[in-house]
């Protein structure tokens, strides 16, 4: 394949696909014609599989400019395929922010678009006839158009304004004036209508798609074989097996599609008014919006139709669509550098300034807005581009979810094949050496496939998942992802959010610690105070917020509203009516309550009443308010009192972000040391810094001014205590876990040592284990990035204290264990965020290392969460994530299993969630998952041993150009293997988690042993009985007249009633004596395989199983000791001697005896006999992890010795940081 021909689209995104054009060859279609006839339309079905087999069948490659046809192929791990046909578009540019304007002007230029039956582009390009029009090659794959560039020469995704790369001061400047309606026609042909469509496929549609499967062929190709058979009551069985099964598949898939389709379309159409170019507005539909456009926000609230950037006003916006937090957020205008401010100018970004973004799908509350200047938003993406669309496409489109289970199940599939082409061939030869015709050669040769790979197997793997999915319901837990539940059986290391997760979700306010003349001042319990009324430090906790009024009731973030509501101040705000009186916004007013206030003074007569009542008034207006910014930690509003000239500036966020804002001299010294004290406590620090403005600063020059100089040479005003417990469940769950050996990490966006402390209390960090601190940092002015190892506690807290060696994160239980003790005691590590970046970038060989042992990740960005998961995920951990939805909607999709504890996204982002608010639903949730994986283990082995059972019957008895019966194989089929395999996987699991897992696929040594053991038994037995019966002194070629049966005080019917003529040979001795055999080997295999204890209850609680299993026991040996004629007829069983059932009972008992301790044995000895094994060849083990913990536990260097410094060596020219692994480890003086 030409290398140049290859293209990259979706560069490093997750979606990333390699890209080949293909040119469609007519001759090379009419031999693929050709063969289609040939074989019947079996190649269409392969070509209709195989994607990339199609296109490489009927096209040839030329360069991706000029292909007529798109082969993509997925660069992850799953490798898939999809072929895309390249259209042409005609339209008056190439690019959709061309001005058509600056070009020469159209004749219609300002007319509107008249509405006729022709397309819109061809209208639109009508218009423009005097533009040489231009042809656009394009293609569209899971709802997103790739359209070619001539500049980058690839196939590109318009997404938005964002492809322009523009400033926040363009945006302002060009973008907010609005469009005409020519150009936004002109971006409609390429940016498409605002609509995130879900089409409800068509019935029709989705049953082609779904008996198209190649499962569903096969077992149309079985039915069609069994008809020609005259096989034709088990066709029939098969037949209306397969319509239920499609069926309610159907109803499923179309019912998940409705439901996206009304969670969609619900408020995805609404009237908005938009700005146009000439200051016109117009009303107009949502779906006519484009990037670009200027749309008018109503002041009483609207759902967003797209993502656009707030120009002008304030918007209170619910974002629990996306995020899960149904907090109310204020959103702020996107500031205006202005144009000599070059350095605060830079590119908007959504992610950002999503402080400025609207976001599709979220419901704006209400508004604010100055007089005569409207609350303006410019899009900045539409349709699928769009937050919400993304989100809607990752449901579409899912990826397939990987799990050894499933390629270990078709490998099982492969062999079972193997196993019938021995068969098949075997059948072929055997019928030629006895002249059979041709025509029953085919028909009993092709048999032999359909009764070895069994039609019912999915089915019957699903039926475990399905009632897992129901057990979860009933204990609250419900899943969108029931594919996920056998994965949970697997996981080995658990991640949690630590907010509203662990701890409660809201803080109470333990205490505030003033500062005054640069030293600490003792903590009190509040600041609810006479006394403190009139200080900064009050003032700052009153104003300091972005709390708001919705319907009467104080709304905003929890800690926001506990801080405000300590003060106990009243917040005002002004209405409608009283805005539009002014030139402004009337600012949110916050006052003491008139008890705190100090006595009031004596009127004078000659006073003036008003002058009066405003020398008593305190009131403090919040001017402009710079939200809370998770990337900066902290939040700053700017405020005056009322009759006060000078305004003031009041700082709250993290502690050290805070000090480094303020002037040294106001910090106290020991600062450092009483924020440790606190943190190691497990508080929530808030710092407060306060600062006097210039009097030249009016209230228009507030609003236009930067941050950053806002946010300078601020003064300490101390610090809040708060305080957030551990939930009741938190320690005994994580307890349970740890039991387990599943190992537990935090990941939060708090401070380190508030995480840690909370790690500790929780039992997440055993009290005498060290926690080791990575602080890395990155290069600077030539210096190459390092990181600095320090020690959250002194090792001397825990001298005297035996280390704790039982506990391990790394639980090591495939490799060998030794005796001997281990000289260092345990440790962990914790980092922050902007270290875990740091490493990330320029330590990648240290960050495997770092999370084995990482504990605590503290002041966790979103992506970082989700880039953590993949960390973990890297060393071969199955990763599960809990949090309460607000910022882990990334990592809850990633993570194998991801728990929601919040109801909002529950539907979107994470695949299960929970409506216990607590994280008990978490081992609940594995227990069930292992249950559910050792139910698949169980189904797929008795499948198998089904399909094989049955298969030695049937060549055993070819052997004799004999047969099972119609009616056997519908009684084996349906009565026994259908009835246990349903009632088999009922088993509930087992009530509490043991240390040890379930294997994670099906290629393992015990497992394959036990299903090879139990295949040699059923075929030895078999044999046994096939041959004995052949030695019996009583044994002749069975005839309609055969007396054999008289020999037997027993008999209870006489044959000769049957004259009629046996075409298939199927009633004889042989086949009778292997029918009874193998009815009670399905039976045998089935109890020995439905495993209990430790991953399920036991099997004889499973009362459906039981009864099935004692039912079906009861009628073989009645239609085996008592025979009845209707019944022997209808199965077509032949009377045999008494004292032959009696020998058919002896095999059937040594079968089940030597089938059970076989098992038994392997239960019991095969785990020991493969450590041994293990132990004999030094076995490196699979997972990465504990082959790196093999690594880590005899290097001496190993953990990082207390300050010291690692740091990475400046990778040699034309390397990137990436590979530059090599560290030198430096002591600190």
């Amino acid at each position: 394949m030409e290398k140049e021909d290859l293209k990259i689209v979706n560069k490093d995104e997750e979606d990333e696909m390699e890209l080949q054009g293909y040119r469609v060859c007519r001759w090379r279609v009419a031999v693929v014609g050709l063969w289609v006839l040939c074989t019947g339309g079996f190649l269409l079905l392969l070509l209709y599989w195989m994607p990339e087999w199609c296109v490489k069948a009927t096209c040839s490659r030329t360069t991706v400019r000029e292909a007529e046809v798109v082969l993509l192929q997925s660069t992850d791990e799953f490798k898939r395929w999809f072929l895309a046909k390249v259209r042409v578009m005609l339209a008056p540019g190439r690019n959709p922010f061309d001005s058509l304007e600056t070009q020469t002007t159209p004749p219609m230029a300002n007319g509107h678009s008249p509405h006729s039956s022709n397309s819109p582009t061809q209208e639109f390009n009508r218009k423009y006839a005097e533009y040489q029009p231009t042809q656009i090659r394009y293609f569209t794959l899971h709802s997103t158009k790739y359209y070619w560039s001539d500049e980058v020469q690839n196939f590109e995704v318009l997404t938005g304004l964002e492809d322009l790369e523009v400033t926040c001061s363009n945006i302002h400047s060009e973008h907010s004036t609005g469009l005409t309606s020519n150009q936004q026609e002109y971006r409609r042909l390429f940016f498409g209508v605002n609509e995130i469509a879900v089409k409800v496929p068509s019935v029709f549609k989705l049953l082609i798609k779904e008996v198209l499967n190649p499962f569903y062929i096969f077992q149309l190709f079985s039915v069609i074989l069994w008809s020609a058979d005259e096989y034709y009551y088990y066709a029939v069985a098969i037949v209306f097996m397969s319509v239920i099964s499609i069926a309610t598949s159907l109803y499923t898939i179309k019912k998940q599609y409705v439901m996206l389709h009304d969670m969609v379309a619900a408020h995805s159409i609404v009237r908005v008014s938009v700005c146009r170019a000439n200051n016109d507005i117009e009303e107009a539909l949502s779906t006519d919006l484009v990037p670009g456009d200027v749309m008018v926000i109503p002041s009483n609230g609207t759902i967003m139709p797209c993502d656009a950037v707030l120009v002008s006003g304030t918007c209170i916006v619910n974002e629990s669509m996306l995020t899960g937090e149904s907090v109310p957020v204020t959103k702020t205008n996107l500031p205006n550098p202005g144009e000599g401010d070059k350095e605060g100018d830079g590119a908007y970004s959504m992610e950002e300034h999503k402080r400025h973004t609207l976001f599709c799908g979220t419901h704006i509350i209400q508004t604010r807005f100055y007089s005569g200047e409207l609350v303006k938003a410019v899009v900045v993406r539409t349709g699928f581009s769009t937050a919400k669309g993304q989100l809607v496409r990752s449901i579409l489109y899912p990826k397939p979810t990987d799990f050894k289970l499933y390629r270990d199940a078709y490998l099982f599939l492969l062999c079972l094949v193997a196993i019938a082409g021995i068969g098949f061939v075997y059948s072929i030869v055997l019928s030629i050496m006895n002249k059979v015709p041709a025509k029953t050669i085919i028909i009993e040769s092709l048999d032999i496939i359909t009764i070895t790979v069994p039609p019912a197997l999915p089915a019957a793997m699903t039926a475990g998942i399905v009632y897992a999915q129901r057990r979860l319901k009933r204990i609250g837990i419900f899943c969108i992802s029931p594919q996920r539940i056998n994965i949970c059986g697997q996981l080995n290391l658990v991640c949690f959010d630590k907010t509203g997760t662990l701890t409660e979700d809201g803080l109470d306010l333990w205490g505030v610690q003033r500062v005054e003349n640069g030293s600490f001042h003792l903590s009190e319990e509040n600041a609810y105070k006479e006394s403190l009324v009139k200080s900064q430090f009050v003032a700052c906790m009153a104003t300091c917020h972005s709390l708001t009024k919705i319907d009467g009731q104080l709304s905003g973030d929890p800690l926001d509203l506990k801080m405000f509501e300590a003060t106990g101040w009243i917040l005002e705000e002004a209405t409608e009516e009283e805005t539009s009186l002014h030139d402004r916004i009337m600012p949110t007013v916050v006052r003491p309550p008139k008890q705190l206030m100090p006595p009031e003074p004596v009127m004078s007569p000659e006073q003036d009443m008003e002058l009066y009542d405003l020398s008593l008034a305190y009131e403090i207006g919040i001017v402009r308010q710079f939200p809370f910014s998770s990337a900066l930690q902290r939040m700053c509003v700017v405020a005056r009192l009322l009759g006060e000239k000078r305004m003031d500036a009041y700082l709250k966020g993290a502690p050290e972000v805070v000090a480094s804002l303020c002037k040294k001299d106001t910090v106290p010294e020991d600062f450092a040391d009483v924020l440790e004290d606190y943190t190691k406590q497990g508080f929530r620090v808030i710092a407060l810094a306060h600062r006097r403005l210039e009097s030249k600063l009016t209230w228009h020059k507030v609003q236009n001014v930067n941050r950053d100089q806002m946010e300078a040479n601020m003064e300490f005003l101390g610090l809040i205590i708060m305080q957030n417990k551990l939930k009741a469940e938190t320690a005994g769950v994580l307890e349970d876990l740890r039991r387990a050996h599943i190992r537990t990490v935090m990941v939060t966006g708090d401070n380190m040592l508030t995480a840690i402390s909370v790690a500790r209390d929780c039992g997440m960090i055993p009290p005498q284990d060290r926690v080791i601190i990575a602080d890395a940092l990155p290069s600077k002015d030539g210096q190459s990035a390092k990181i600095n190892w320090r020690y959250a506690d002194k090792p001397s807290k825990h001298v005297g204290k035996a280390p704790r060696l039982e506990e391990i994160e790394i639980s090591l239980e495939d490799v060998c264990h030794t005796d001997e003790p281990t000289s260092q005691d345990q440790y962990h590590f914790a980092m922050s965020g902007k270290s875990f970046a740091v490493i990330s970038e320029h330590f990648q060989d240290v960050l495997q290392k770092l999370v084995l042992r990482g504990t605590v990740f503290a002041r966790m960005a979103p992506d970082q969460k989700t880039q953590l998961i993949e960390a973990l995920q890297s060393v071969d951990y199955f990763v599960g994530m809990c949090g309460d939805g607000a910022n882990d909607c990334g990592a809850l999709k990633r993570a194998h299993g991801g728990i929601s504890l919040s109801e909002l996204e529950a539907s979107v982002a994470s695949p299960f969630t929970s409506r216990t608010p607590n994280i008990s639903c978490v081992p609940s949730l594995i227990r069930e998952g292992r249950a559910a994986l050792i139910t698949s283990f169980c189904v797929f082995k008795f499948m198998a041993l089904y399909s094989i059972i049955q298969y030695i019957s049937v060549t055993l008895l070819y052997s004799i150009l004999s047969n099972l019966g119609d009616f056997q194989f519908l009684f084996i089929d349906i009565a026994i293997i259908l009835l246990i395999v349903f009632t088999m996987s009922l088993n509930p699991a087992w009530k509490e988690l043991v240390s040890r897992r379930p294997p994670s696929g099906l290629i393992s040594g015990p497992l394959l042993f036990s299903v090879l053991t139990q295949i040699l038994i059923c075929l030895g037995f078999q044999t046994i009985a096939f041959l004995w019966v052949r030695h019996q002194a009583w044994y002749d070629i069975w005839t309609p007249e055969s007396d054999a049966c008289n020999s037997s005080p027993h008999a209870n019917f006489s044959p000769k009633h049957n004259s009629s003529e046996d075409d298939h040979n199927i009633k004889n001795y042989e086949n009778t004596s292997l029918f009874y055999v193998s009815s009670f080997q399905y039976l045998i295999v089935a109890i020995v395989f439905s495993k209990g204890k430790p991953f399920r209850q036991p099997s004889y609680k499973n009362w459906p199983f039981v009864v099935s299993c004692i039912g079906l026991y009861i009628f073989l040996f009645f239609i085996m000791f008592y025979p009845v004629s209707a019944i022997d007829e209808f199965l077509e069983i032949v009377c045999v001697p008494f004292e032959w059932r009696i020998a058919l009972f002896f095999i059937i008992v040594v079968n089940a005896a030597v089938s059970v301790l076989a098992e038994g044995g392997i239960d019991l000895w095969g785990p020991k006999c493969l450590s041994w094994l293990c132990c004999r060849q030094r076995k490196v083990p699979k997972a990465l992890y504990m082959h790196l913990a093999q690594e880590l536990s005899v290097d001496p260097d190993w953990p990082p010795k207390p300050t010291t410094t690692t740091e990475a060596n400046p990778p040699p020219p034309g390397n990137t940081p990436e590979n530059c692994s090599s560290c030198q480890i430096l002591a600190n003086s």
